[in-house]
């Protein structure tokens, strides 16, 4: 994958989108959420959308297969993305 292209959804929010190793389309994207700074990141499948490119409300027995991180969630992602760059593997316990 190659230096991912951010585009601004109808809304405003910025998003980049990719496949992940199998062809699944995935993407990152700013939240609307007001109370902090968070992000949408994981595969768009299984995800339920409006028509304003947004995640809606997960339903009962229903799939919603992005994340939604915290600036504090990534921030304790990182470290593990960082060494996974570098080695290839996650670091032991």
């Amino acid at each position: 994958m190659n230096k991912l292209e951010i585009t601004t959804t109808e809304r405003g929010f910025r998003k980049a989108e990719f496949k992940d190793r199998y062809g699944l389309d995935c993407s990152i994207q700013e939240s609307s959420i007001a109370t902090e700074a968070c992000l949408w990141l994981g595969a768009n499948k299984g995800s339920h959308y409006d028509d304003k490119d947004m995640p809606v409300e997960s339903q009962p027995g229903k799939c919603l297969a992005r994340m939604h991180l915290s600036q504090e969630q990534v921030k304790a992602l990182m470290p593990l993305l960082k060494y996974f760059l570098k080695h290839g593997v996650l670091p032991e316990k």
